[in-house]
């Protein structure tokens, strides 16, 4: 397992993205590398500009994941893995450190479904919608674009290679931010487009409340990406903040206790980011890889 610590900012604001965790084979090209860079860059300065300005970790980490969905290059929205079918069907969830929290499911038409997650939180008495269509989208001042928007050449291929037994498939997958703002309040937020040639339908960890996505002011925000079926199982997101609200763990002893017990013990593979209430932050994975990056002392740093 590979864990990296970010050390508490002087202001206590803090600011963890990620880009997916996979099983790297090949490394990136020069220009890969710069492009996986440039997209964590532009996510850590969305998320940077909301709370250097006094606002909320949920707004820092809704505008960071944004601009992961909008970058083709990651699984999300723009660019997502396809269903068998040749389909996108995304999954997203926002929650807040005071409990509440927002979901979709197998959605098809919102163009950045962060945004469609943290409207069930903010605009409907609900906590996870499936596939929400676009009346309901219009209702909630959000675009909604055709299914064919979402879908890339480069994922038809993928897709096609897949299912020709000709490669494993999207390697990395799933994007997410969490945060902690200047009043101390944490959040986090998950996207995905799930695996490449899933069935129409599946359901993967992101959209599920303390399986992908977690946070409470008194431990931890998390947001989870790897092996959905792994993270479902063994609870992920919420227990790092069992393990520091039971064990009294800090934030590093518990996410590699969870690591071990949930992944490596079960022979699943991912990673995940989290911040605690005191600042501090965590990448980690113990898969090959995992795009990454958090803020800090002198600007966003990345890490692919």
């Amino acid at each position: 397992m590979r864990l990296l610590p970010v050390p508490a900012a002087s202001d206590g604001v803090a600011l963890v993205v990620h880009g997916g965790a996979g099983q790297r084979l090949e490394p990136l090209t020069p220009e890969a590398e710069r492009d996986y860079r440039a997209g964590l860059h532009s996510a850590l300065l969305a998320g940077q500009r909301v709370l250097s300005a006094g606002g909320p970790a949920l707004d820092a980490v809704c505008a960071a994941v944004v601009q992961l969905e909008d970058d083709a290059l990651f699984n999300a929205a723009h660019g997502a893995a396809l269903t068998a079918d040749g389909t996108a069907e995304l999954d997203a969830a926002v929650m807040t450190g005071d409990g509440r929290a927002g979901a979709i499911a197998g959605c098809r038409t919102a163009r950045n479904p962060v945004l469609a997650a943290r409207a069930v939180l903010e605009r409907s008495p609900h906590v996870l919608l499936s596939d929400p269509g676009p009346q309901l989208l219009a209702e909630w001042g959000l675009d909604a674009v055709p299914n064919g928007y979402f879908v890339t050449e480069r994922r038809r291929r993928e897709l096609a290679q897949v299912q020709q037994q000709a490669a494993e498939g999207t390697t990395h997958g799933t994007v997410g931010a969490v945060a902690r703002d200047s009043t101390g309040r944490l959040a986090a937020a998950t996207s995905t487009g799930g695996v490449t040639n899933q069935s129409t339908g599946r359901v993967g960890d992101t959209p599920v409340l303390g399986a992908g996505t977690f946070a409470a002011d008194a431990t931890a925000a998390v947001s989870c990406t790897g092996q959905g079926e792994f993270f479902l199982r063994g609870v992920v997101a919420y227990d790092v903040s069992a393990r520091m609200s039971y064990l009294g763990a800090d934030i590093e002893a518990a996410v590699r206790g969870t690591i071990a017990a949930a992944l490596d013990a079960a022979g699943g593979w991912g990673g995940l980011i989290a911040v605690g209430a005191d600042g501090r932050g965590v990448l980690a994975h113990n898969s090959l890889a995992m795009f990454g990056g958090y803020l800090g002392p002198d600007g966003p740093v990345t890490l692919v």
